[in-house]
């Protein structure tokens, strides 16, 4: 037996400007793999200080914030039921008994103490789903917890892992908000992420796996943006996650786009390609296999003005050959070719695009999750 992720968000600066204090979070993650033994993972990668965590708890989820009665678990840290996580830093708890089947929902309760006010830098994501904050007070216990706010936001809950047999592989998604489903519908589990994991459990057969979606909105290969850079966060996204065998990897169009319109970081095909050969290298190093995605095309995007231009569209179409072509990655996932107008290849289908030209729909997303070989995985 060995853990493997079953869950995963990826740590970045909340930009909720939340201020928290003598809460309790209850965030409802939807698992990929199933098991008997859980645990789970807090970070504070980017607090300015300590994070006083008073209690924690995970069970199953009945419905909205509450838990299925009989389910809640006591989790421990060091056998201690409270923690302190330094600035930087994250904790994994103990394991625990807990029976939870492919792709169930989960509720995971933390309980703050402490004051953390706007300041901190809380360490979040955005969720595309509903999570819940109480009111003042410790509920981690509580079957039906009260609810003081909803957020859209994970709040420092960073994974949850599960005990799995030997040949028990997981998958790990690094991308930006086309990985993380950016406007696609609350509380669907629209990500392709979720949809791969739903296609292999439904397979019936073959190799099992988790699925951890590392998808950060904005996110690019060589500049840090809204948090850090593919290749910055490569080691603790990828390569630290537990059980990652395979990694698929969607980054670029945010190089190609440059957001922050900076002419230095303006977007180049050739550099990209480098960063993506330096992902590979480190992944065949620990033995993991690296598959990447194509770009789909943006030439009508609406989301930012003067995203697309004929000349970044070279490096897009460049982008795309190569890993078309190259034999160093051991994958591709052609997200392009799913997502593309056939009548019009600078621009999505129009079923597919969610309105904006850059992100697709809820049955956009589903067919990159449809586009992907399962074959890739045995």
């Amino acid at each position: 037996m060995h853990w493997v992720g079953t869950w995963a968000t990826a740590p970045a600066p909340s930009v909720a400007g939340q201020a928290l204090s003598n809460h309790t979070l209850r965030m409802t993650p939807r698992i990929s793999l199933g098991g008997d033994t859980v645990r789970v993972r807090i970070s504070n990668a980017y607090g300015a200080g300590n994070l006083m965590i008073g209690a924690v708890t995970v069970g199953l989820r009945s419905e909205g914030p509450a838990a299925v009665p009989g389910t809640l678990r006591i989790l421990t840290f060091g056998g201690a039921e409270t923690a302190v996580i330094a600035a930087g830093a994250y904790l994994v708890s103990d394991p625990v008994a807990l029976d939870v089947a492919p792709l169930a929902d989960l509720v995971v309760s933390v309980y703050l103490p402490q004051d953390i006010p706007t300041d901190f830098q809380i360490t979040g994501r955005y969720a595309r789903q509903t999570n819940y904050i109480s009111p003042p007070g410790d509920f981690s216990a509580e079957t039906v917890m009260p609810v003081g706010k909803l957020t859209d936001e994970w709040f420092f809950v960073s994974g949850v892992d599960v005990q799995a047999t030997a040949e028990t592989g997981g998958i790990v998604t690094l991308g930006d908000s086309l990985t993380d489903a950016n406007i696609s519908t609350h509380d669907t589990f629209s990500r392709w992420p979720d949809q791969l994991a739903r296609r292999l459990v439904a397979r019936g057969s073959g190799r099992p796996f988790g699925v951890m979606n590392q998808g950060l909105g904005g996110n690019r290969i060589l500049y840090d943006l809204r948090g850090d850079s593919g290749l910055r966060r490569f080691d603790r996204d990828v390569l630290a996650q537990p059980g990652v065998t395979h990694a698929v990897v969607m980054l670029g169009t945010n190089d190609l786009r440059n957001r922050p319109g900076l002419p230095e970081q303006e977007g180049d095909a050739t550099r990209m390609i480098v960063g993506l050969k330096q992902m590979a290298l480190w992944s065949h190093t620990r033995g993991i296999k690296l598959i990447a995605a194509t770009l789909p095309p943006f030439a009508n995007e609406t989301f930012m003005a003067n995203a697309w231009n004929p000349e970044r569209e070279k490096h897009r179409a460049a982008f795309n050959a190569w890993i078309r072509e190259s034999d160093l990655l051991d994958g591709v996932a052609d997200f392009d070719a799913a997502l593309r107008d056939p009548d019009n290849p600078l621009i999505m289908r129009a079923d597919y695009d969610c309105g904006d030209g850059l992100h697709p729909s809820d049955l956009g997303y589903c067919a990159m999750g449809d586009a992907i070989d399962l074959a890739l995985f045995n």
